[in-house]
């Protein structure tokens, strides 16, 4: 199954108080490596930039207002998501404010299965500071572009950040193609390199009458 990394900016924290979604960010992965495949757009949310919003992201209400609104984008977005698993930190806002876009539209709510990075940094760091840019300085991942929050480059960075969480992080290194290498390309430069290896048919019986006599000679004799 293909991921997509998922964030959103918004006019401010509460549904309720009718704040609605300014920006949408996707990337799309294959194999834990970002495709070319991305989805962008910010959005007129019909309504005025929270203070507390407008300094997170810098989204002025003249820039929004020439937007598109959500009900012009929400078909191409959904079919973007389509069938794949979604990876956001902090789900439950990001989830709240475009399951309420859809509503408002007449839409079905996201029903896509849902990773969120937060969960897992809390699981992993019980009682350190989780934040997108806090796991960015653990992992040392460079967060300098990271001046204000804009859903691609917030993206880009979780994309890494969960490639570190669950214990995949990838060597930066460059080389040519080959069949069994991946690479990814980002501004003329590439970012990471995955190499996939499937143990062959006898790989996987030796390992497996490995595992049987190491068991049977350390915890059965």
């Amino acid at each position: 199954m293909k991921h997509i990394v998922l964030d959103t900016e918004t006019t401010g924290i509460s549904i309720k108080e009718g704040h609605r979604i300014v920006e949408i960010g996707c990337i799309e992965l294959e194999n834990l490596i970002p495709t070319k495949n991305k989805f962008h757009c910010y959005l007129n949310p019909e309504r005025k930039v929270s203070e507390k919003a407008l300094e997170v992201h810098g989204y002025t209400d003249e820039f929004l207002s020439k937007q598109k609104k959500f009900d012009e984008i929400g078909e191409e977005f959904l079919n973007f998501i389509k069938d794949k698993r979604l990876i956001i930190h902090n789900a439950e806002f990001d989830l709240a404010h475009l399951n309420n876009e859809l509503s408002l539209s007449g839409k079905m709510k996201i029903k896509n299965e849902v990773i969120d990075t937060l969960i897992l940094a809390r699981d992993k760091f019980p009682g350190s500071p989780v934040s997108l840019d806090a796991l960015c300085k653990k992992f040392k991942i460079d967060n300098s572009k990271r001046t204000q929050h804009t859903a691609l480059i917030d993206c880009d960075l979780l994309a890494k950040v969960y490639i570190n969480l669950i214990d995949q992080k990838e060597p930066t290194l460059n080389f040519q193609n080959q069949d069994q290498e991946i690479k990814f390309k980002n501004n003329n430069n590439f970012n990471y390199y995955k190499k996939i290896v499937k143990p062959s048919e006898e790989e996987i019986l030796k390992h497996k009458n490995y595992l049987k006599n190491y068991l049977k000679k350390n915890f059965f004799n």
